[in-house]
């Protein structure tokens, strides 16, 4: 008599409880929010331009395996270059190589050989000028996006505003970056590297003051001035969990240990679900094979032949 194996049916469905339930999957840290270029384009017949830009790029790639940011020239006195980096403040050194490594091919695939230029990823940006070029104030606002869907007379706005305000002290006391959320608002502001604490509050500021008036109730905004940029977002559902050094609490700033304990209790609890899980299928395995050898012996019951006193069983004669 042919069993179901449901046994192994139930190893299969533990097998999937313990390995289809993965973490947040990661962000792609390399996906284009925008580009800012020259309208004006090297005159360079001799290639000399595009050899400084060459080498400052080559230089900025290599010093992002060690660090967030990163500031240099290139070129000779008569074509000097000036660029830099800036990786987010929550990016690991690996995150940010392979965020600003592609950089200079999108660059140059973007912008072509401009005198200036300046490209904004998810997770870094790389920006250059040559010597004389045109300078803006840091408060100049280069780009914005704000979400569609407004979520008036909710009290989005009161809970959003708070966000920022603690964001935008934070950012001063954290350096130059600072990432926290409150009741479902997450937000995040980073100042240029070379940007004072104090001018990177009032960068901020007035980054925090512009999504006020420029997405009004959006649910999600970002602003990116000159010399910082700030960015808010709403989860209706709860803020996820994050792999970053940002804060992870529902009302009030916390350290990336907390978070890195939120994911310890994870790890425990799926843990023990599955063990339970397991004990289960084990005991309802055991189930089946008491019921299969009750099954089986009354077959050897119904085979046995009293008269003669001989039992056949499986093709074998036992005397």
């Amino acid at each position: 008599m042919v069993f179901p194996s449901k046994p192994c049916f139930c190893f299969l469905l533990l097998s999937s409880f313990l390995f289809v339930c993965p973490s947040q999957s990661a962000p792609d840290y390399s996906i284009l929010v925008y580009k800012g270029c020259a309208k004006q384009a090297f005159q360079d017949p001799n290639g000399v331009y595009s050899q400084a830009i060459s080498a400052l790029f080559g230089s900025l790639v290599s010093q992002s395996t060690k660090t967030k940011f990163f500031k240099t020239t290139a070129g000779t006195s008569q074509t000097t270059i000036t660029g830099l980096f800036q990786c987010r403040g929550d990016l690991s050194n690996t995150d940010c190589y392979n965020c600003v490594s592609k950089l200079p091919i999108l660059t140059d695939k973007l912008c072509g050989k401009t005198i200036a230029a300046r490209i904004q990823l998810y997770g870094c940006y790389i920006s250059y000028e040559v010597a004389g070029f045109a300078q803006i104030s840091g408060m100049e606002m280069l780009y914005k996006t704000c979400g569609a869907k407004n979520l008036a007379g909710s009290g989005f706005e009161e809970r959003r505003d708070t966000a920022l305000s603690v964001m935008q002290n934070g950012v001063v006391s954290g350096h130059g970056y600072f990432a926290t959320n409150y009741q479902s608002v997450y937000v995040l502001g980073q100042c240029e590297g070379d940007v004072g604490d104090s001018d990177c509050g009032e960068c901020v500021k007035t980054a925090v003051q512009r999504a006020q008036v420029e997405c009004g109730n959006a649910i999600s905004g970002q602003i990116y001035l000159h010399k910082c940029f700030i960015s808010y977002s709403y989860y209706a559902n709860g803020v996820p969990r994050r792999s970053s050094s940002s804060s992870s609490s529902s009302n009030s700033i916390s350290s990336g240990t907390g978070q890195n304990t939120g994911k310890t209790v994870a790890i425990i609890v799926g843990g023990a679900a599955g063990v339970g899980f397991l004990v289960i299928c084990l005991l309802f395995a055991r189930g089946l094979i008491r019921k299969r050898d009750g099954m089986l012996f009354c077959t050897l019951k119904n085979t046995m032949r009293l008269d003669s006193y001989t039992l056949h069983f499986t093709g074998y004669h036992l005397f």
